[in-house]
């Protein structure tokens, strides 16, 4: 998949770095409360769960579930119109808003709940977008 040109581009910060890193080696990095076990997204440095700072990050799965989405007609910078603005819900349980790739941008092709594998997808030479497409097999 090629990104159309004009898309705004995501900024590291010291609290995401871990996750860019991640994705720009093919990696889904989350992050788990050390209190809890529950996973989440987006990162950050303490848990929205307990507010520790006890967490640690590890490699999801890459799979999830078409939780919901909208289909996107206008013109945007950076977007191919129709387009999918996706929430998918990983394996490890965040929710993730995303894009869907790879398939036909409509509610036919679209169903809630469908399996779906991360499609990292290169912006540049330090950014790597985890967006997603139907699972192989499905």
């Amino acid at each position: 998949m090629t990104l159309e040109p004009g898309r705004a581009r995501p900024e590291p910060t010291p609290e995401t770095k871990h996750f860019w890193d991640g994705t720009r080696d093919g990696k889904l990095l989350l992050q788990r409360c050390g209190d809890t076990g529950k996973a989440y997204f987006p990162p950050r440095p303490f848990s929205p769960y307990t507010g520790t700072r006890n967490v640690e990050v590890f490699e999801a799965s890459g799979r999830g579930t078409l939780h919901s989405y909208v289909i996107h007609h206008r013109p945007v910078p950076g977007f191919k119109p129709p387009y999918a603005i996706a929430v998918v819900e990983l394996e490890e349980g965040p929710r993730m808003m995303t894009n869907i790739v790879d398939c036909p941008q409509t509610p036919e092709a679209l169903v809630l709940d469908m399996p779906l594998e991360v499609a990292f997808t290169k912006m540049d030479d330090d950014i790597t977008l985890p967006l997603f497409r139907p699972a192989k097999g499905s």
